[in-house]
């Protein structure tokens, strides 16, 4: 039951960072302009005139509408006259980003209901986890309960962040701060899900296979923020020249986005090693295979990226498959750690 959840857990937040993705890709983080609600709404419109003043209409307290090329907030629930009152509203302070566009609204709301799915999973792991925490999982009981409700608090840090996001009409350094967030909560749950498996994986221990490794790991998690920075010049690019126009978004690149190529090439010569050397040495890390597999995808994925102009659904496509990169590592590393420390014990 416990495993189940936190699958659960990790497939929900895989599913934000996707859904996250296809917002930026779609430029709709201001799909949305308040948070949690949409508009006010728990449902989110699906046309203008829902946000729109019209006489005899009922309002309810909280609800956003456009008027004036403004966003204004009832006060308080009322059935609207014959002329607008401004003394029944007041004006939205947090931004004044006044447009509306359904497609982005739902793509912003698909994206926050997978948010609150996976704080749901979240939560329930942590009350299954301490539940048997303390009575099955007695050699880990302290940490699966400690980390159990840390992912939980880090939902609610992610959660917060993604507020942040909307009232700062999408900072760049707080869109990168909440990717790191995410990277915690499913390194905190890929580890839960590992210090529970109940057969441990029968592999064999080198010392250097193990130091590579956990560069590799650094570095993979190192270029994953480089991207972020690159997605950020992209995103500035879109807004210069519109989204028609991908062919001219990296006509001209910055150095983070040479630096983000080159350090690609690092990590396929590190990640290439460890699979030859798990190959040469019998190591039995079965995910070596796999490892190289997203990495051959990732490559793929850049090069359509860069010189076929932005294939729909490649950019959330490439950061997936980074992170799935990411994940297979720090599992790999699990596994070392673990063996490296039953020989300490024999």
């Amino acid at each position: 039951m416990y495993r189940l959840t936190v699958k659960l857990g990790l497939l929900f937040v895989f599913l934000v960072i996707i859904a996250g993705s296809v917002v930026r890709m779609t430029d709709s983080g201001m799909g949305c302009p308040d948070w949690p609600k949409c508009f006010g709404h728990l449902i989110p419109p699906t046309e203008r005139a829902q946000i729109e003043w019209h006489p005899g209409q009922e309002f309810h307290k909280g609800q956003i509408i456009i008027h004036d090329e403004s966003l204004q907030k009832a006060k308080s629930d009322f059935t609207a006259g014959q002329t607008y009152n401004p003394e029944k509203w007041t004006t939205y302070t947090k931004h004044d980003y006044a447009e509306f566009n359904a497609f982005h609204t739902w793509v912003e709301f698909i994206n926050r209901m997978f948010g609150m799915l996976s704080g749901i999973f979240v939560f329930l792991m942590a009350v299954v986890g301490t539940y048997l925490g303390i009575f099955k999982f007695k050699n880990y009981r302290k940490r699966i309960i400690i980390l159990s409700w840390f992912a939980v608090f880090m939902i609610g840090v992610a959660a917060w962040l993604g507020a942040v996001v909307v009232y700062t009409v999408l900072e760049p350094f707080m869109i990168t701060l909440h990717m790191l967030t995410s990277i915690v909560i499913i390194l905190t749950l890929l580890y839960l899900l590992y210090i529970t498996k109940k057969t441990p994986a029968s592999i064999r221990f080198n010392r250097q296979f193990k130091l590579i490794l956990g560069v590799g790991v650094a570095l993979t998690l190192v270029q994953v923020l480089l991207g972020t920075q690159v997605r950020q010049y992209v995103d500035s690019q879109v807004k210069l020249f519109g989204p028609e126009h991908p062919e001219l978004w990296l006509a001209k690149p910055t150095i983070g986005f040479y630096v983000h190529r080159s350090f690609s090439i690092i990590i396929i010569l590190l990640n290439g090693f460890l699979w030859w050397k798990n190959r040469e040495m019998n190591l039995r890390h079965r995910h070596m295979n796999t490892l190289m597999g997203l990495i051959l995808i990732e490559v793929f994925i850049g090069i359509l990226l860069y010189y076929f102009d932005f294939p729909f659904l490649s950019q959330p496509l490439h950061l997936l498959i980074a992170l799935l990169l990411l994940s297979t590592q720090f599992y790999v590393l699990l596994h070392t750690n673990k063996q490296q420390a039953q020989l300490k014990r024999s």
